[in-house]
């Protein structure tokens, strides 16, 4: 209007050019559409009774990637299979009492999607496809009970045919691997990684710093996802995926290390006045000159560098000043950041050379991401699901409306295929309104094009235009879901007619329960599950803190790798939610790295209470005072760590001072120093 008001035409009327499909697009479209129609193809000749629904499984499975494809596969068939048993033992107990029917298929889709929000592999795929096939398989065939076999093993057995199809075919022609771009991916976390490590080392400042670094965790997250796929990707590189996860364990240890090192380096010049102790300077910059080196370039200076670093530890008295006890702590997290270099640079080159090079570390740990879990959302979107499902069935019930079933399907499958988002309502509406749109192109296709072809070949060569051109655009990532529903609209109504009989009378009753049933997915989703993105960004801050506040509590210390990488995850969770602004943008304040150096400082305590004898150091009353405070912090108490756990701390470091194993001495300063910097930024320099 802004246009109009200047003198040009409004913004509505101006014609924007057609955006041509890219190759990968167009190869996409044409590798999906072969696999539906081989799928219908097939399901007619052995004359199951909805072939249909083995064109639209194809289209729904299908990825650019074939590894995604593949993946997910024998999971959806599981899935299938488990959501039929389940179907065949319900419907024939339960049929002479519908209601009981109903709210035992709600209950079974709600508690299906809650385990299956609580696994973001591909493994959820089980017990999603178990909960809404369920529902596919059992309400409509409530009036007929005794067909439930018979129907659950048809829809079986379309829904495999569907899912085999678009296997073999994403896998056998023009393969598109996961792993060249996962691959891609990691080289470019690993410049980020080295870039940050010349910005730590050198005491810069880069603009949009913390923003950089929670993207940082975002990527090496999406890695772990995107790796998940790789046994089963069609490229060499699923011959190395324990490297690949051995590699993405090393980067994400690098984003702690690198953030506690950079706050080290600037609280050393901060506190000499802008001056480094002597010989640190020339060995920062010695260290980030061999980071960024070829392979050829470090040979032999590793060692060298090693004991430079061990040798910047001052002899520790009494009467130690924060200086030293800084470089104590410094020098541990550069012998360590040499290490992890070494280390990660080593798997990259077993990674490029094509094998695997797993050593006795990477086996002993588990490949699977350790990633966040939210109970409470998961169960949120169940509940939201159940009573959508109850909801329609209710109506159906009372209004003895003979397409009810259609209603109750499209709520139980649109309650659970947005319940990742955190407002599923807009993809939901958004489908709706397409779903409304295409009921015009179904009627065309059902009663027009489909009772006119005589013949595959003319089924083929009338479905190819509509279905290459749609498949074009739910490969755009900003068009997916439109065009899917406009998809999902033509080839379901296909599906739940009997193509022979169709009528305008019945697609439009069938189309009207369709839309009822997505509708009611969306105003139950409002009602019971919507959430902002300021929530959920609280919510996965809430979550640290109170993780943090059980784990200085722990009788044993835990797995650091599995810690971080939960912490990892949920500061790859908040990224994009604090990037949406808002009035959530307070929280961008709040340092999700420096709560997860915390954490890897409190599980050190933790190892170093077991080592040390009983009474030597008050550990004990510091990780207590350290648990009250994320308790107040997880119960929206207070913000600021309490002025008595500061001087809980100090006392710690002048015990630790006087240790006499040297080990023991410098581990216990090197993790102490580190809660102090971590908790108190700003506290005045620590005095013996």
């Amino acid at each position: 209007m802004l246009r109009a008001a200047r003198g040009g035409p409004p913004d509505f009327y101006i014609e924007k050019p057609m955006k041509l499909p890219t190759t990968a697009e167009a190869l996409f479209s044409l590798k999906t559409f072969a696999a539906a129609m081989l799928a219908l193809y097939i399901a007619l000749g052995m004359g199951l009774p909805r072939p249909f629904w083995a064109m639209m499984t194809a289209y729904i499975v299908s990825n650019p990637f074939s590894g995604a494809v593949r993946s997910k596969a024998a999971y959806r068939v599981g899935g299938t299979i488990l959501g039929s048993v389940t179907a065949v033992l319900l419907v024939p107990s339960l049929a002479n009492a519908p209601e009981l029917l109903s709210l035992a298929l709600a209950l079974w889709v709600g508690a299906c999607l809650y385990i299956s929000l609580l696994d973001r592999t591909p493994r959820s795929y089980v017990f999603m496809l178990a909960g809404y096939t369920a529902a596919l398989i059992g309400f409509p065939t409530v009036s007929e009970p005794a067909m439930i076999f018979d129907v659950a093993l048809a829809r079986v057995e379309e829904i495999t045919l569907g899912i085999t199809c678009a296997t073999l075919v994403h896998s056998l022609v023009f393969p598109q691997g996961v792993g060249p771009v996962l691959l891609a991916r990691m080289d470019a976390s690993i410049h980020d990684v080295e870039r940050w490590i010349q910005d730590a080392l050198a005491g810069t400042d880069r603009a949009q710093t913390a923003r950089d670094r929670r993207k940082l965790a975002g990527d090496i997250t999406e890695l772990r996802l995107m790796a998940t796929h790789l046994p089963f990707d069609t490229s060499q590189l699923r011959w190395t995926s324990r490297s690949i996860h051995a590699l993405q364990r090393k980067l994400a240890a690098m984003l702690p290390l690198l953030s506690s090192l950079e706050d080290r380096v600037r609280t050393l010049h901060a506190l000499r006045g802008g001056v480094m102790p002597p010989g640190l300077l020339p060995l920062l910059d010695d260290i980030a000159a061999w980071s960024r080196a070829s392979d050829g370039g470090r040979r032999g200076q590793e060692p060298v560098l090693l004991r430079r670093t061990a040798g910047i530890v001052p002899a520790i008295r009494d009467h130690a000043d924060w200086e030293q006890l800084l470089l104590v702590n410094l020098s541990r997290h550069l012998l360590t950041l040499l290490e992890t270099i070494q280390a990660y640079r080593k798997l990259r080159r077993g990674i490029g050379a094509g094998h695997g090079g797993a050593d006795a570390e990477q086996d002993r740990m588990p490949s699977s991401p350790v990633l966040h879990l939210d109970h409470r959302l998961a169960l949120m979107s169940g509940f939201a699901a159940a009573v959508a499902i109850a909801a329609c069935c209710a109506f159906w019930i009372f209004s003895a409306w003979p397409v009810g079933a259609g209603a109750v399907m499209m709520a139980s499958i649109f309650c659970c295929f947005f319940a990742t988002q955190d407002d599923p309502v807009p993809a939901i509406k958004s489908f709706l309104i397409y779903s409304a749109l295409s009921v015009p192109l179904s009627c065309a296709y059902v009663l027009g094009v489909l009772p006119s072809v005589h013949s595959f070949e003319m089924l083929l060569m009338a479905s190819a235009p509509l279905f290459l051109a749609i498949g074009v655009y739910i490969h755009r990532p900003a068009t997916s879901v439109r065009a899917f529903a406009l998809l999902s609209g033509v080839v379901g109504m296909a599906a739940l007619q009997d193509t022979g009989g169709a009528d305008m009378t019945g697609i439009v009753n069938s189309s009207l329960a369709q839309l009822w049933g997505i509708g009611t997915a969306a105003v139950c989703t409002a009602l019971f599950r919507s959430v902002s993105a300021e929530w959920t960004a609280r919510r996965l801050l809430h979550a640290g803190w109170g993780e943090l506040a059980r784990l200085a509590v722990a009788r044993m210390a835990p797995s650091a790798a599995a810690v971080s990488s939960r912490m990892l995850d949920r500061i790859s969770l908040l990224t994009p939610r604090l990037a949406l602004g808002g009035s959530q943008k307070h929280l961008a304040a709040i340092d999700a790295l420096n709560d997860l150096r915390v954490g890897l400082g409190i599980i050190a305590l933790l190892r170093l209470k077991d080592e040390l004898p009983e009474g030597r150091l008050p550990l004990d009353t510091v990780l207590a005072a350290i648990a009250a405070h994320f308790q107040a912090r997880h119960a929206d108490r207070h913000g600021a760590p309490a002025p008595a756990l500061l001087g809980l701390v100090d006392l710690a470091l002048r015990d630790a001072c006087v240790l006499a194993d040297a080990r023991r001495r410098l581990s216990a300063i090197a993790a102490l120093v580190g809660i102090r910097r971590n908790l108190f930024p700003d506290a005045p320099p620590y005095e013996a």
